[in-house]
Parts: C-alpha cells; structure tokens; sequence
C-alpha cells in the first residue's frame, strides 16, 4: 500500500514538473517578440496628401493602402524596412527603429515626384520634301463641313433656332428695362392703344396688300 502511494505521489510530481517547463519554454518566444503599431500620413513635395499610396513591408511581405486623406495604419516588427509607393513619384524606404513605451510610432512621409524621360521620336509623315509639297499642292479639301454650316446660318434656320431658345438673364434683363422706361415715359398720362390709331391700321392694311404680311390658317 505504501509502495502504491508514493509511485502515484511521485508520478503527480513529476507531470507538474513537466508542465511548467513547457510553459516557461511556450511563454518565452511570446516574450521576446515585439510588435510597433506605425501610423501616419503620405504627402508630395507640394504639402499635398497622397490618397491610395501602397505601404509595403519588404521584411514580412504584408502592407496596406492608404485611405483618401493618405493616412495608413500598419502592425510591423522593429528592424523592418517599409516601402512607400505612388505612381509618378519615386518609392521611399523607411526602417522601423525599436519603440518606445507605447509600442508605437508616427511619421510622416515625403515622397517627390518622378520624371520618367522617354528617348526622342522623330516623325517624318512624307518621305521626302518635294512629296510633301505636291500632297499639299493637290490637297482637296472636303466642303461638307462649310456646305452645313451656311445651310445652318439660313434665315429660316435662324428664326427656327430663334423660337426654341429659352431667356437668358441678359433678355430678361432687357424685356424688364423696356417695361420700367415705357411706364415711366406715360407715367401720370394715359398710354397710346393702337387699335384706335387710323395711322397704325393704315399702315397695316397696306402691309397686308404689299404682301409683307402673311394670313395663315
């Protein structure tokens, strides 16, 4: 009986052994990890924020984009080489230095723009000079364009174009100005009528005999 109690004794002593090391051993690689929460703005060399910039990590080949104000937010270790990317502007490398307390950091990134130089074109459209002289010689110019537009500037045309347009601020400010004089140039008399003016039907009725006016049904 004695013999059966210190083996279960002693096999419970052992397995608690046991555990702890393999804890002490798990908890130390978490222990040693450290992580710096990096945060910050892109902009150019005009103060201009830069929306939709890639920020990638060379080290851990994990990156973000940044929003429409060019903020980012990225979780990197202490030692990695960050990568700022835009097109037109040349790349930048930022290297994470260790943190402080807080485990974070905050920067803010320059990046300048890029002047990509493409080698010289020359484009020659006649082989030679005298060709180009003679195809300019003999050019024949197409009409069609200037035929439309005269058929666009007839009177007819015009007066249909005329009747479709809307007022302008110009117009109405015309139309009002004309109103405004004609009642102050009969203000305090009686304004002319026209139907009781033998002047004004007589030159009516010989309009109308002249053709001038048209009665349309």
């Amino acid at each position: 009986m004695k013999v059966r109690i210190i083996f279960i004794f002693t096999t419970l002593l052992l397995s608690g052994v046991t555990q702890i090391c393999f804890g002490q051993n798990a908890s130390k690689p978490t222990d040693s990890v450290k992580y710096v929460q990096v945060t910050g703005i892109v902009i150019n060399d005009s103060l201009q924020r830069l929306p939709f910039t890639a920020v990638y990590d060379k080290t851990t080949q994990r990156g973000v984009i940044c929003d429409y104000y060019g903020y980012f937010a990225l979780v990197v270790h202490p030692g990695d080489t960050i990568q700022f990317s835009f097109i037109g502007f040349k790349k930048k490398t930022f290297i994470v230095p260790e943190p402080d307390s807080t485990n974070s950091l905050s920067i803010v990134t320059l990046l300048e723009h890029d002047t990509v130089m493409a080698a010289p074109v020359d484009v020659y459209p006649w082989p030679s000079r005298e060709e180009f002289a003679d195809a300019f010689v003999n050019l024949k110019i197409d009409n069609d364009a200037i035929n439309r537009a005269k058929s666009r500037l007839s009177p007819q045309e015009m007066a249909f174009v005329y009747g479709t347009m809307g007022s302008d601020a110009s117009i109405s400010y015309k139309a009002q100005t004309a109103n405004y004089l004609n009642q102050v140039y009969y203000r305090g008399q009686q304004a002319p009528n026209n139907l009781l003016n033998p002047v004004a039907w007589s030159n009516f009725l010989k309009s109308l005999n002249n053709g001038d006016l048209k009665i349309t049904r």
